[in-house]
């Protein structure tokens, strides 16, 4: 076991850290944006090459807006579609996690803003979808939904599942959102691009930033242009820090230079290997074990049967905190939800050390563990 104060990341920043702690890239243009000025109180050349980067590589964005979080973008997303569409309430799903202030693992966290508007489905179930359109179908500005769960336990959305939220939101005249503040890092064009389902409406952050406070929702140019302070009529929307430099500098030579189609398909490989890799190691010993996630984010599940929605999850709490303390003693920061975050700088020798480690806690605590 590891004695050191060191560990090798597998947190990564809650998958903001995608591009490593020290990327070189990353920091000269940090430190070039900080020579020629920090806050410039209005818009700029970097704001600007931020926003056509991302509105290349996602199809569905046709406008993007830039704010300070995830959780800002999601809220005003959420915002956006209530006024967009004259409509109050917006469909979430159990389990699911758009900030802060809209954490639906608790769907009454004191925190939590317009409860009173907010009705909540099953996630990766048509029909309980279908059961609460049928009763407030016409009172729903929108369906707000993760294409893959991150804190709901790193649950993939099912293809046709979110196919048939495209095809209910059009039926009954509410807007789509797609949470991809995670899951952008999946591909060029996010799991919508992968899944090939377009909506209206993308939140961004996490990774986007180039590891630095950033938040971004865009889509549908009618829908954003609301927004728009030069047109009548126009939905303020305002921030001090909305498109800081420094942000807007790292976050589009990251996007651009760093995650490239090969390297956002070598990562997910990496992912892929350590999937099998750790599934064996189980296998080996007898013990249950389902990896949820996708690519390069790996969701840890000691259970035989891997979970649909955040309900079926039945590893405890207890096996949960001998993972995240005793991968600590080993030399490995990870989360205590069991995730797995890969980054650029990520090797092969960390993650066959990685797994390693793994057989070491699975023959400590294996009394603690259910059998396979």
């Amino acid at each position: 076991m590891s004695t050191g104060t060191a560990n090798i990341d597998f947190t990564n920043d809650m998958t903001a850290g995608f591009y490593g702690h020290s990327n070189p890239v990353i920091l000269a243009a940090i430190r070039s944006a900080l020579d020629n000025g920090i806050s410039f109180g209005g818009p700029h050349a970097h704001e600007v090459a931020l926003a056509e980067a991302i509105c290349r590589r996602f199809t569905s964005i046709e406008r993007v807006r830039f704010c300070n979080s995830g959780t800002e973008a999601n809220l005003v997303a959420m915002g956006l579609a209530r006024a967009a569409t004259g409509r109050p309430l917006v469909l979430a799903f159990q389990g699911g996690y758009h900030g802060s202030l809209a954490t639906y693992t608790n769907v009454e966290a004191p925190l939590n803003v317009d409860k009173q508007q907010m009705r909540f489905a099953r996630y990766n179930d048509e029909e309980d979808v279908r059961r609460v359109l049928d009763k407030f179908g016409e009172e729903t500005a929108a369906i707000i939904v993760e294409p893959m769960m991150a804190s709901g336990g790193g649950i993939l959305g099912n293809r046709a599942f979110l196919a048939a939220l495209r095809t209910m939101t059009d039926k009954c005249g509410a807007l789509l959102i797609f949470d991809e503040v995670v899951t952008a890092r999946f591909s060029p064009g996010g799991l919508q691009d992968l899944f090939q389902v377009r909506p209206d409406l993308t939140t961004l952050g996490k990774s986007l930033g180039g590891g630095i406070t950033f938040g971004a929702f865009g889509g549908r140019a009618d829908l954003i242009d609301r927004l728009d302070p030069s047109r009548p009529g126009a939905i303020l929307h305002s921030g001090t820090f909305n498109n800081n430099v420094l942000t807007m500098s790292a976050g589009h030579i990251g996007l651009t230079e760093m995650a490239t189609i090969h390297a956002l398909q070598a990562v997910n490989a990496s992912g892929g290997k350590l999937r099998h890799s750790l599934l064996e190691v189980a296998k080996v010993r007898r013990k249950a074990l389902t990896i949820g996630g996708y690519g390069s984010i790996l969701s840890l599940h000691f259970q035989p049967a891997e979970p649909r929605n955040p309900a079926e999850i039945t590893t405890t709490p207890t096996q949960r905190k001998l993972f995240h303390l005793d991968m600590l003693l080993r030399g490995f920061y990870t989360p205590r939800r069991g995730t797995i975050n890969l980054s650029l700088a990520t090797t092969d020798e960390d993650c066959e050390a990685f797994v390693e480690a793994f057989a070491g806690f699975l023959d400590q605590f294996s009394a603690f563990l259910p059998r396979g």
